[in-house]
């Protein structure tokens, strides 16, 4: 779907009237890239090259215009889709996205403009969409860390104390789960956050005629936000291993726990049977077995051979 900025009601338009400061192509068909480059001059990169990860393929200069991509950063609340690609072509007068997925910082960049009647060049549409962009990464960040604060409340303060072993042992699994989860997100928002910096410092580090002073100015505010967001966002990475290796810290001491109870039912167990299998000898001569109160007198003696390894325990307080 191909949508010009400002347009009237911003339906689907076409790249005709040379007042349009803003392109956004959501998921184009080879027709609307073709009308694209016909129309502005311009050689639009494919969804492959967007995809490359080299820093010369994230932000480059060919003919006047600034081509730029970087990994989406909306719809992250899970980690069933892949990341997804978006592509920046900045021109004097033109700024053309590219993207293949329904962005949040998009929709509301669009609904800003809807409002105030649109953009009025192409530098100004490009950072109207760094200013959101960096916002919901900022949101998002936001919530992974309320998420693994009720994390570490759950681990610290109600886990520490629950006495069914079984049922912590699947809750510290369910945990490990969504503490994973967490994790995989924030690599995925640090690679945004970090492929943005690199963009908005490449548009506005080196002084072009086309961008005026004002707006290479205004970018060193979401320059300095995408500063802070990473430095929060490495917090947030050493906060998610502290939280994996104490759940995996409680899953190691669950199962000590579990070993240590066997290991002294084990031990409780040898001097009973020792017991039993010395009386349970074929001998002729056994004086306890003319005795009136021998068999009690066995049964007495195993019993205090369970009994005394059990307080024995007790004492050294291993039960």
């Amino acid at each position: 779907m191909l949508t010009a900025y400002p347009a009237s009601g911003h339906a689907e338009a076409s790249p005709a009237a040379r007042d349009v400061s803003w392109l956004d192509l959501v998921n184009p068909t080879k027709e609307e890239e073709a009308s694209v480059e016909s129309r502005y001059g311009l050689k639009l990169p494919l969804r492959q090259e967007l995809s490359e990860v080299e820093l010369s393929s994230r932000v480059s200069e060919k003919n006047g215009a600034l081509f730029l991509n970087m990994p989406t950063v909306s719809h992250m609340s899970g980690l069933d889709e892949a990341p997804s690609p978006v592509g920046f072509v900045l021109s004097k007068d033109l700024l053309v996205t590219i993207r293949y997925t329904d962005l949040r910082a998009f929709q509301a960049v669009a609904q800003k403009f809807s409002k105030d009647g649109g953009p009025a060049t192409s530098v100004e549409a490009f950072a109207a969409l760094v200013d959101e962009i960096v916002d919901l990464s900022a949101d998002l960040l936001e919530e992974i860390a309320a998420e693994l604060d009720a994390i570490s409340r759950t681990v610290f303060s109600k886990l520490g104390s629950q006495p069914h072993v079984t049922r912590s042992n699947d809750k510290l699994r369910d945990l490990l789960i969504t503490i994973g989860n967490a994790g995989a997100r924030l690599s995925r928002i640090s690679d945004s956050v970090l492929s943005l910096q690199r963009i908005v410092l490449f548009v506005s580090g080196t002084e072009r005629d086309w961008i005026p002073k004002k707006m290479r100015d205004h970018l060193s505010t979401p320059q300095n936000d995408l500063l802070s967001l990473t430095e929060y966002e490495t917090h947030l990475s050493d906060k998610v291993q502290f939280l994996l290796d104490a759940v995996l810290g409680f899953i190691n001491t669950r199962q000590n726990d579990i070993f240590q109870v066997l290991t002294v039912i084990s031990v409780v167990g040898i001097p009973p049977t020792l017991v039993a299998s010395m009386y349970g000898m074929n001998f002729k001569n056994m004086p306890e077995l003319t005795w009136a109160w021998g068999y009690q007198y066995g049964l007495a003696l195993i019993v205090l051979s369970a009994v005394l390894p059990i307080l024995w325990f007790k004492w050294r307080k291993w039960l």
